[in-house]
């Protein structure tokens, strides 16, 4: 057992100090619980990922500049996400396909 003073008022003093700081270790792992909480309520809560995705230019007159499947790894910062028909759309009013998720091959698509 560890070195404890031998005195009254001095363990009386550690024992009041000993259950404050237990109170705030439990309020911080209430406060913890209830991040990873809503954390998870997030996770599942999440939208799912768009299935088609249009990239759009670097300014709103721009027009858009590429056509790609939901998910892919080559898609720039400026994308939101489109219906299988406005990706169809796109691509027959001549934006590009992604060359490496193919959205034209996955469509389908056939010039027209």
């Amino acid at each position: 057992m560890p070195h404890l003073p031998p005195d009254l008022p001095r363990l009386r003093t550690l024992e009041t100090w000993l259950a404050y700081t237990l109170d705030e270790v439990r309020a911080a792992i209430t406060a913890a619980e209830q991040h990873e909480q809503e954390r998870q309520r997030g996770i599942e809560r999440r939208p799912p990922a768009p299935d088609w995705l249009i990239e759009l230019g670097l300014n709103p007159d721009s027009p858009p500049v590429q056509v790609h499947v939901g998910g892919c790894w080559n898609t720039g910062k400026r994308v939101r996400g489109i219906s299988r028909a406005e990706a169809h759309q796109a691509l027959a009013d001549g934006v590009k396909a992604c060359g490496a998720c193919r959205p034209d091959s996955e469509l389908g698509f056939l010039d027209g």
